[in-house]
């Protein structure tokens, strides 16, 4: 998945904070600097109750993911006792379905909720993670359906059900429109968040079922063809399958740290050397991604005979954040030309 490691203890976590500068640039902020122990933080998304990455954008995901999760619940009661009575596999699992799209959803609109909250001594990026963690476990929801859908099918060919196509119809045509509207309402949110993103495949799997069970309700009416039902059962869990598997892999690269897709080590690194002047050599860089849009980069620094330390080390920051979306950083200076840090001291500051 092109998941590049990361070393415990040496950058990132674990290492020490003595000979480095940190910092979220923002350029539609007041930037407050300040000195500790030799070191410059440069702060303004980033503030110390907590990071408060774009609380307006994730209250936004909230209340939409939420509106989601009532309209699905409240149909979802129908259609089961519908699909029940008509003898409808589409019907049942498109309830299935529903089912699992309200869970997700409520999951969904749980991660916003706690992930908003601020970071402290022992989460110090807070609980954003908890998001992505939501996408993951949505995807696996959707695998578990899927298998289930695909057995029922098995069991209906088998053995054959009578299917009362008028309800069957009439639930299926009030499904699309409800998963129309949740989808709309979802869309609403930012379509780049995992989270989002997640409960939109479940939402879209969702519809693709109501269709699906139109499709075979008019197909039994005008022939009696009761095959059909779990035929188009399996192909639209085919289609959810796919969309299940892109989740699931977007969600388990960011919870393996694994680097942004924007983002290529070598060009990176090579970048940097060749647009901010005075800085000679870029070592040890990790990039990767505390949950969806958020990615964080640490990485030692060797500057050129004579650069002035504060200011290549704030351009660095600077093409981070302007060419690969990185407002949160963290620069550690390499004194020793053979490879050991040293602290960025207050003298070694111009």
């Amino acid at each position: 998945m092109g998941v590049e490691s990361k070393e415990l203890g040496v950058m990132g976590r674990g290492h020490d904070h003595a000979g480095h500068e940190h910092g979220d640039d923002d350029a539609g902020h007041d930037r407050a600097t300040h000195n500790h122990d030799g070191h410059d933080h440069d702060h303004s998304e980033h503030d110390h109750a907590g990071h408060s990455h774009t609380p307006t954008v994730s209250a936004g995901n909230e209340r939409v993911v939420l509106i989601g999760f009532l309209l699905t619940a409240g149909f979802m009661v129908a259609e089961v006792i519908a699909g029940l009575l008509s003898g409808s596999l589409a019907l049942i699992a498109d309830a299935g379905h529903m089912l699992t799209d309200a869970a997700a959803l409520l999951l969904a609109w749980a991660a916003f909720r706690f992930g908003r909250r601020a970071s402290d001594g022992k989460r110090t990026f807070g609980y954003m993670r908890l998001e992505v963690v939501a996408g993951l476990i949505n995807a696996v929801t959707l695998f578990a359906l899927v298998a289930w859908i695909i057995y029922e099918a098995i069991q209906r060919f088998m053995t054959p059900h009578a299917v009362l196509a008028g309800p069957m119809f009439v639930v299926a045509v009030l499904g699309l429109i409800v998963n129309i509207v949740v989808f709309l309402v979802l869309a609403r949110g930012d379509k780049e968040h995992v989270n989002i993103r997640g409960a939109m495949v479940h939402v879209l799997g969702d519809l693709l079922g109501s269709v699906a069970a139109i499709a075979a309700a008019v197909t039994i009416w005008l022939t009696g063809w009761m095959p059909i039902d779990p035929i188009l059962s399996v192909l639209v869990s085919l289609l959810v399958l796919r969309s299940a598997w892109q989740l699931f892999r977007n969600s388990l690269h960011i919870l393996m740290e694994g680097t942004p897709g924007n983002v290529v080590i070598e060009d990176l690194s090579k970048a940097l050397v060749a647009q901010v002047a005075g800085l000679e050599a870029v070592r040890h860089v990790h990039v990767w991604s505390i949950t969806s849009g958020k990615p964080v980069a640490t990485l030692e620094i060797v500057l050129a005979e004579g650069a002035n330390a504060a200011m290549v080390t704030r351009a660095v920051k600077q093409t981070l954040k302007t060419d690969y979306g990185i407002t949160h950083s963290t620069v550690e200076i390499v004194w020793d030309k053979g490879g050991a840090s040293c602290a960025l001291t207050p003298d070694a500051v111009p």
